[in-house]
């Protein structure tokens, strides 16, 4: 190769970088977008008009003058831009979509659950479940949605315990099966990864594909923060576990899919309303969830769950959590099928009230599982 081919080689290889970096970033425009609409779609309920025209002024006065300082971009450009967020975000508020929120990053499986649900619903991550049960109390959020248990790990326990505190109802439940997928950065030789980054779940659920392939775990706070983190930082001889939605998101391969240890490995979803009225239609097979504690001494719990045998009613989940301040007192979460038989069920519930010394309905809804 003469002087002039390696010269256009080494252009060549530059020029591929500088791309890449601008498709990089064309991502992370678009991520912004997305993030910026949802924000609007947020703040329409909490002004009285859709347009307001002091705002979209103020917002361009301070874009025009961050960009004087910088003479690249021209304030023309930046004009017609921002005339055309603000119409995309207006759109957007007219079309009164409504809202569900969630705990963790875009690609969660809590938003795989969300899309079950609800598919014309706009998901709105948050950073706790707290956040998702005070948005939905605020009325700022239709719908919140929370894992309860998971077939493997057991009950989600800070999920319990706010259900505890709420006067929100459930008004659904999703059971999802959970497919774990490794994922990687675009062209990524397999043979070089070392590290697989995740929510400490999720690397439990895969042990024994991480140990067969030598993989080194690390913990992370959520599944698809992995995969945006992975996306954006470009770590080295890494991989994460997430789900496919994360990997289309975040513009990852998938390497393997159902990595898992266990088949059977489902969470189950509450989703959360305000009230009832978001529930299934009356009269429809459902089921019915209830939590309750009783006096600390023999046979109550025993006394309780007779009451459910000899009304002939199925049980599907019986749960226990300790109270914070006193382990030695147990509140149970309890769910069971209803029938067609709503002022039997009525009569039940009375008679379970009479056994137990703290007692919350949480409503009837209908579960799904894709």
């Amino acid at each position: 190769m003469d002087a002039k081919q390696l010269a256009g080689a080494e252009l060549s290889d530059s020029l591929l970088k500088i791309r890449k970096r601008i498709d990089q970033i064309d991502l992370e425009i678009l991520r912004l977008l997305e993030e910026r609409l949802e924000l609007a779609l947020r703040t329409k309920r909490l002004k009285p008009a859709v347009e307001d025209q002091d705002r979209e002024a103020q917002v361009l006065s301070r874009i025009r003058h961050s960009a004087g300082r910088r003479r690249l971009v021209r304030t023309g450009f930046l004009d017609k831009l921002y005339a055309a967020l603000f119409q995309e975000s207006r759109r957007a508020q007219e079309q009164d979509r409504q809202l569900i929120g969630f705990q963790g990053e875009h690609g969660a499986y809590s938003e795989v659950a969300a899309a079950h649900f609800n598919p014309r619903l706009v998901a709105i991550p948050y950073p706790e479940f707290f956040d998702v049960f005070a948005e939905v109390e605020n009325a700022d959020l239709d719908f919140g949605i929370v894992p309860v248990e998971n077939s493997l790990g057991g009950a989600v326990t800070p999920v319990n315990e706010l259900l505890l505190k709420t006067d929100l109802q459930v008004v659904a439940a999703v059971r999802l099966p959970i497919i774990h997928c490794l994922l990687a950065l675009p062209e990524t030789d397999y043979r070089e990864i070392r590290v697989v980054i995740s929510h400490p779940q999720a690397l439990s659920q895969c042990r024994q594909f991480l140990g067969r392939n030598k993989l080194e775990p690390r913990p992370f706070y959520d599944t698809a923060g992995a995969a945006r983190a992975l996306a954006r930082e470009k770590y080295e001889r890494t991989a994460v576990i997430a789900s496919a939605l994360a990997a289309d998101l975040y513009h990852l391969d998938i390497l393997k899919e159902r990595i898992e240890d266990s088949p059977a490995n489902f969470t189950r979803f509450f989703v959360l309303a305000r009230d009832r009225a978001a529930g299934p239609p009356a009269g429809l097979p459902a089921t019915r969830a209830i939590a309750f504690s009783t006096a600390n001494k023999a046979g109550t719990l025993f006394e309780v769950l007779r009451v459910f045998a000899q009304a002939g009613i199925n049980l599907t989940r019986i749960e226990s959590l300790p109270s914070p301040e006193d382990p030695a007192h147990f509140t149970f979460f309890l769910d069971f099928q209803v029938g067609n038989g709503e002022h039997e069920v009525e009569a039940v519930l009375a008679r379970v009230k009479e056994k137990t010394v703290q007692f919350k309905d949480f409503g009837c809804f209908q579960e799904t599982c894709p």
